[in-house]
């Protein structure tokens, strides 16, 4: 929990979608605003997972992960995918899990934003989104249900820009000070340059900080 609060996740740009989206996301990651503890949802979903991440091995070869991940060029950009595999060209699959008790007609944005954060921190090229629905927290299939989401660079462009303008305003909030502009510039800088010489999905070198 401690290296994920200095870092910006997936769950965090989950919900990034515009100038007031950073105010709410900068004061959640503060300890200000509504504070969600947990539900029933969220427990059924904690119990759920095991299974489904051994259906997801059994038949995709996405091993489980509790791990934590950051992004080799930004240290900040963390994720916690549900599976990891690397195929024999060195190419990085991802899973992630959900339950739930609506039927979806597609993949919401949410999940989407959090599957190409995933995609992002660790260089992948496609995500296995798997859900099962449920009701009174029964299955209601024998199977979950999954679909493959590739890896979208114009989408996974838009969020580490939001993301970096979330760190602009933790900076500004927790030192009083406005971003060094030099400081900026240099390390967007640099960022782009290691980026031409680094491919994506090499960051999958990206340190397991926790599992």
């Amino acid at each position: 929990m401690r290296a994920r609060s200095r870092g910006i996740t997936a769950t965090d740009v989950a919900g990034l979608t515009s100038e007031r989206s950073i105010i709410r996301a900068a004061d959640s990651k503060l300890g200000g605003g509504p504070r969600f503890g947990g539900n029933a949802y969220t427990d059924h979903g904690r119990r759920r997972e095991p299974e489904i991440a051994a259906w997801v091995a059994a038949t995709h070869g996405i091993l489980p992960s509790s791990a934590l991940f950051r992004a080799e060029v930004e240290h900040r950009h963390l994720a916690t995918p549900d599976g990891i595999a690397v195929d024999a060209d060195g190419r990085v699959k991802l899973a992630e899990i959900k339950t739930t008790n609506k039927a979806f007609r597609g993949i919401p944005r949410t999940y989407l934003r959090q599957v190409w954060w995933q995609q992002h921190v660790l260089g992948a090229e496609r995500t296995l989104f798997v859900w099962e629905e449920h009701v009174d927290f029964a299955p209601i299939h024998d199977e979950p249900r999954c679909v493959w989401i590739d890896r979208d660079d114009r989408e996974i462009a838009k969020l580490v820009g939001l993301a970096t303008d979330l760190i602009d305003e933790l900076y500004r909030r927790t030192t009083g000070q406005q971003v060094p502009a030099r400081i900026a510039e240099a390390t967007a800088a640099a960022a782009a340059s290691r980026r031409e010489h680094l491919r994506e999905r090499d960051a999958f070198r990206a340190l397991a900080l926790a599992d």
